[in-house]
Parts: structure tokens; C-alpha cells; sequence
């Protein structure tokens, strides 16, 4: 009998806790030591604490696993921190191997058709890869013809980033057959085909939005990766004409501002949406008005992909002029980020926090400036007097 199996036949109040204390010890365990700055996850009480690098208020650094469609498990690099060794005030940091069997973690990541069992890792982050095809064919995204986009090299300003484009992939279903997961899949294995870092965030136990929860191990564990990417990759079903819960909520635990700066802008985006019926172009649309309020540059091209129940087979989306569009935007979405990410900082450099922080010393958080406007206008009543 499973872990899940074994706990869903007992009483729900002892299921629920079960399951978040299981949620706790996996997401903390399963994270090992790293030689680089990452995220560091608290352990005491069993709450994560995600500390940025001092060298950036909005890069979490977590460290990069090789880009390698496909590839079998790896040996763990060095050693990692167990429970039993930690204090109180102990932390660990996400390790660079994530495809270590030993952080399967399946109560949170159910078997995905397709999927292998070494790519159920922490969090399911690399639950997208799968295994070569079983008759030694190679797999259709293999084949693709990307050779222009490989071979993209725009010029780079000093200091610009090195490293792989770092891409966090939403989808927004819950159910084991979800489309939108196929479908955001699809994606991060064509993003990865493209030179791509991808980490698909699976959304199983993330909380409705609560002020009182922010410590909750889903919560940080979606902020971290947020803040990690440099672009979003966004799927999500249409529902009643609109995005779904499950997607608008992961989207509402992504913090407006921290203090007065989105943390979230100056990311690139790309959007898709999958239909059970004919072609919409609803939800597309509401994630762009998401993005744009986000402050996040959306790449032009979008997919939209009608009864989608149709075009994908044993996990897999079937060759067709949708399955081609696919392609074509998260061509233009590797692209566009290529282009965008090494002037992020410098897009969003704005002159009236630049003259902020000249008269005040630094950005001021939304709560200060209304306090300020209530004391002027005191004060302007009293003089009045």
C-alpha cells in the first residue's frame, strides 16, 4: 500500500495532518547541502524560510542541474544533511541533483503517464522528463528543427548572465489526466531542447490565498522558484470562460510587491491555454492582463489548443498544426527571453524610484507613504485651525 492509499483510509482531521507534516519532513529532508548561495529552508517548527543572496534582493540562485533530455539518474554529489544532525536552527539548501532516487516523493506527485519514477524528485519539479522511447526511436522533440534558435547569440552588456535561462513552469488542473499539465509538459521539454534550466511547479496542496498561511511549505516552495526563474511559462484550462482556481491561485500566493518592488518584474512569460471544446482565446487573454499587471514582458505568440482531449496520446501531444504552434511560441519565448534577460534590471530602473530614493534614502513600502500622506494631512488640518 502507498503512503497516500494508507493515509486517506484514516480520518480526514488525521489525513489532513498527516499529510502536511509528511509535506514538512519531505520538503526538508529532502533538500542537501550545496556548495553555492541557494535558498535556505528554516527547519524550526517545521516552517521554511526562503533567505535571498545578499548580491540580489530578487535571485534566489538555486543551483543548476545539466540540461539533458532524458538522462538517467545521478550518484548524489557529496553529502547531504539529515534530520537527525540538524538543530533547531539548522538549514539545508536545495541540492543540484534532483533526480537522486532517494527524494522521490510521490505523495505529492501521484505517477504521471509517461513519466519516470527518478523524475518524481522534490516537488516534482522535473516530473516532465521521461524515458527514451521503448523501440529506440528517438523522441519527436528530439527531431525538431531549432538549429537558428540554438544558435542565438545576441550581444551582452557587461556583467550580463551566463547561465541557462531559468523558466518556471504553472499549470493550472489538479486531475491526473489534467491536459494542461500535458500540455505545460510539452513545454518545458521543448524549453529544455532549447537550452533551458526548467523547474515545473506542481500545484497538489497549495493552500487558497490566506495572509495566516504565508509559512506554508507549498507557499515558499512556489515563491522560491518564482524568484529563482527568469521567465514563466504559464498553461492553465479554460473553466467557465476564465482561468482556472487552481491556476489564479498559485498566481495569487505570488506576492504583488515585497515592500514597494513587484518581485515578479522584468520576468518574460509565455502563455497557453487547453480547451475541452472548440478554440477559445479567453484564458490567453486574462493571462496577459495577469502578466501586464505583474509587470511581466509577455512574449507576442500564444497557444490555444481546442479539444484538447484529442490531441495528445499516452501522455504525449500528436503531431499536428497545434502541436506545431506549440513549437513556434516557446521558440519565440526562448528568444525573447535571450533578448530581454540581460537588461531585466535596467528595463525596470525607473526615474521616480530613482528620485525616491535620492529624497528618502530607499523605496518606501505602500503602508509608509499612506502614513505619510495621513501625517501631512494632519498636520495640514491642524494648521488650518
Amino acid at each position: 500500500m502507498t503512503i497516500g492509499a494508507s493515509l486517506t483510509s484514516r480520518r480526514p482531521r488525521a489525513c489532513v495532518f498527516a499529510f502536511q507534516l509528511l509535506g514538512q519532513t519531505f520538503l526538508t529532508s529532502a533538500l542537501a547541502a550545496s556548495p553555492q548561495p541557494t535558498p535556505a529552508f528554516a527547519s524550526a517548527a517545521g516552517r521554511l524560510s526562503l533567505i535571498p543572496r545578499a548580491s540580489s534582493s530578487r535571485r534566489f540562485g538555486l543551483p543548476l542541474s545539466p540540461i539533458v533530455p532524458h538522462s538517467r539518474p545521478r550518484s548524489l554529489r557529496g553529502g547531504g544533511n539529515s534530520m537527525a544532525s540538524m538543530s533547531a536552527d539548522a538549514s539545508i539548501t536545495l541540492s543540484d541533483d534532483l533526480y537522486d532516487k532517494r527524494r522521490t516523493c510521490s505523495w505529492t506527485n501521484p505517477q504521471i503517464e509517461g513519466a519516470s519514477a527518478e523524475s518524481h524528485a522534490i516537488g516534482g519539479w522535473l516530473a516532465h522528463r521521461v524515458p527514451p522511447p521503448s523501440d529506440g526511436s528517438k523522441d519527436w522533440i528530439d527531431e525538431l528543427e531549432l538549429e537558428g534558435a540554438l544558435a542565438f547569440a545576441p550581444p551582452l552588456p557587461p556583467n550580463a548572465p551566463t547561465h541557462k535561462p531559468r523558466i518556471l513552469v504553472l499549470y493550472g488542473s489538479l486531475r491526473p489526466e489534467s491536459f494542461s499539465r500535458k500540455l505545460a509538459f510539452e513545454c518545458a521539454r521543448v524549453l529544455e531542447r532549447l537550452g533551458c534550466d526548467v523547474r515545473v511547479y506542481n500545484p497538489q496542496g497549495l493552500p487558497l490565498r490566506d495572509p495566516a498561511i504565508e509559512s506554508h511549505p507549498k507557499v515558499q516552495e512556489l515563491r522560491g522558484l518564482s524568484d529563482w526563474s527568469e521567465g514563466h511559462c504559464w498553461v492553465s484550462p479554460e473553466m467557465h470562460g476564465e482561468v482556472t482556481g487552481t491556476f489564479k491561485t498559485q498566481i495569487d500566493w505570488l506576492p504583488l510587491n515585497t515592500g514597494s518592488v513587484r518581485p515578479t518584474q522584468g520576468r518574460t512569460v509565455m502563455i497557453a491555454q487547453v480547451c475541452g471544446g472548440s478554440q477559445s482565446f479567453n484564458v490567453v487573454n486574462t493571462l496577459r492582463k495577469l502578466a501586464r499587471w505583474m509587470r511581466m514582458p509577455c512574449c507576442t505568440n500564444q497557444s490555444s489548443v481546442p479539444k484538447a482531449w484529442k490531441e495528445f496520446e499516452d501522455g504525449r501531444m500528436k503531431p499536428s498544426e497545434f502541436r506545431d504552434r506549440v513549437v513556434d511560441v516557446c521558440e519565440e519565448f526562448y528568444k525573447f527571453t535571450a533578448v530581454m534577460r540581460p537588461y531585466a534590471d535596467f528595463l525596470v530602473d525607473r526615474y521616480s524610484e530613482r528620485k525616491e530614493k535620492e529624497e528618502k534614502g530607499r523605496l518606501l513600502t505602500q503602508a509608509e507613504k499612506e502614513a505619510a500622506k495621513d501625517a501631512a494631512a494632519a498636520k495640514d488640518a491642524a494648521n488650518n485651525k
